[in-house]
């Protein structure tokens, strides 16, 4: 279904290698998950074009970009974002062809988040400081140490399909940022945006292999040539935490940096002198933003007994209220899942917790419409109770509009609870106990840990994971440690 305004949409979608729009012998269908229609074609990148994808950026890295200032190419990320933001209208409507999510989200958090991200960054590297240090000698005469900041080479950046722009340029940004190259592989699912880039990219006359964009899947495909290019220096991903188990094998050989945010299984624990309002619309916000397909979304709700059954029917009327369809309909709050196959598995979780005695609350199941989004991926706003806490759906990350609601009465209990997970990147707590407050949070085992809020997010603090949620972390100073390497210079005085 092609999208007015954007001249490629149905035609091909091409790599970017080298300054130049590449096409390849094979093809492979991006569908849009609302009806199921093919919207375009995408090229997918053979070995050989990765290959020069990889030496385009070794190339630039030893010429041109290397040898630009701070200052310069800080300017060239303003532009990029200026050029987002001259094309906002295509990037809304690319990402919404590409996920179905809704207009809303996209105008107010996918696009504007994507051009901040390379102001952010390029503001921040060139006010970045360095170490110095007068060091003492037994001569008397002294040394001056200080530090450099050097960029790590090559990196891979691999994003994920759920925010598909926001999250490519939270990696691109500092690693240009900070004087890196990048090969860009975005999701199979959403390859619009990205495409949409790479032509603002060259447009702005960001220097040929700079930034280099292949398109196509993982196994043996143009994931895998990438990770396991003996002349890529770093790998970023975020996405499953299976994947950046085979990404982690496939980097070991080179003893290659790598910064990883994985899956979650995040928990929300609702005291019972939390304001009731808030924490039921706060979770309800947590457990179903973009159906649930964010990796700080909530699936593993704890309610302390005494307000159990109220939260219950509270949570179940806001899920009931929320308006599923269209994502050009300004009143819709959730649209499809990405795909038929992440519907499936989706469907799969709840087909098995309701046939291992589940309390169905709401949903369960896929919304009929009678008219083309029956043949999209929608899946209904859904809510379970009873399951134990060994249960695939207590347990799993489903990555879906779903959460499952268990009661609990003491504190240390529901620490543990919350903490009982292979899995660690966030949590919520709704307490007006301000004791209380800094006391749990500080126990979870997580990354980031929200009180009476979630995704309230300061771009400059450390996001990231523990256990199977991640490495590292991201986000102002944090990112850019990760994409420069500090080197320390030692001169005898």
């Amino acid at each position: 279904m092609p999208v007015a305004g954007i001249p490629y949409f149905g035609g091909v979608l091409r790599n970017y290698v080298a300054g130049e729009f590449r096409d390849s012998d094979a093809h492979f269908d991006n569908i849009n998950p609302v009806d199921g229609s093919v919207i375009n074609r995408v090229a997918e990148a053979d070995a050989q074009l990765v290959d020069e994808a990889v030496h385009a950026a070794h190339q630039a890295l030893a010429g041109e970009w290397g040898a630009l200032s701070i200052a310069d190419r800080c300017a060239l990320m303003h532009k990029i974002a200026n050029g987002i933001e001259a094309r906002f209208e295509e990037f809304v409507a690319a990402e919404m062809a590409d996920t179905g999510k809704s207009a809303f989200q996209a105008r107010t958090i996918d696009i504007p988040r994507a051009a901040a991200n390379f102001r952010a960054f390029a503001d921040l590297a060139k006010n970045r400081g360095s170490e110095c240090f007068h060091t003492d000698t037994p001569d008397g005469k002294g040394a001056l140490n200080y530090s450099v900041n050097k960029p790590l080479g090559v990196v891979a950046v691999i994003a994920p399909w759920n925010l598909p722009l926001l999250l490519l340029t939270w990696k691109l940004a500092p690693a240009l940022a900070s004087g890196n190259t990048v090969i860009a592989k975005p999701s199979e699912e959403t390859p619009s945006t990205a495409t949409l880039l790479a032509e603002v990219i060259h447009q702005v006359g960001v220097p040929a292999g700079v930034f280099n964009l292949v398109h196509g899947f993982g196994s043996h495909s143009a994931g895998e040539f990438l990770t396991q290019h003996k002349l890529v220096n770093a790998i970023t991903f975020t996405g499953e935490s299976s994947t950046g188990s085979a990404i982690m094998r496939a980097a070991a050989a080179g003893v290659k940096p790598l910064s990883f945010e994985l899956g979650g299984k995040n928990a929300a624990i609702i005291f019972d002198d939390c304001d009731f309002d808030e924490a039921v619309a706060g979770t309800a916000r947590s457990v179903f933003t973009n159906g649930g397909q964010v990796c700080l979304c909530t699936e593993r709700v704890y309610v302390q007994r005494t307000i159990f059954d109220k939260f219950v029917k509270a949570l179940k009327l806001k899920a009931q209220a929320l308006k599923v369809g269209w994502p050009t309909d300004p009143n819709t709050d959730m649209g499809p899942l990405i795909s038929h196959k992440h519907k499936d598995k989706v469907l799969s979780y709840f087909s098995k917790a309701i046939s291992d005695g589940a309390k169905v609350i709401c949903g369960g199941g896929a919304p009929q419409f009678n008219d083309v989004r029956d043949q999209g991926a929608f899946v209904e706003p859904t809510i379970f109770t009873g399951l134990g806490e060994d249960h695939p759906l207590v347990r799993e990350e489903v990555f879906g509009p779903v959460c499952h609601i268990a009661p609990f009465d003491t504190e240390a209990e529901v620490i543990a609870l919350a903490n009982n997970t292979n899995y660690g990147l966030a949590a919520t707590v709704w307490t007006t106990q301000l004791q209380r407050a800094h006391r749990v949070a500080k126990q979870m085992d997580v990354g980031i840990v929200w009180v009476n809020a979630w995704y309230l997010r300061d771009l400059r603090t450390p996001f990231g994971g523990v256990k199977l949620s991640g490495i590292g972390r991201e986000g102002g100073m944090h990112s850019l440690n990760f994409y420069a390497e500090p080197m320390n210079i030692c001169i005898k005085l």
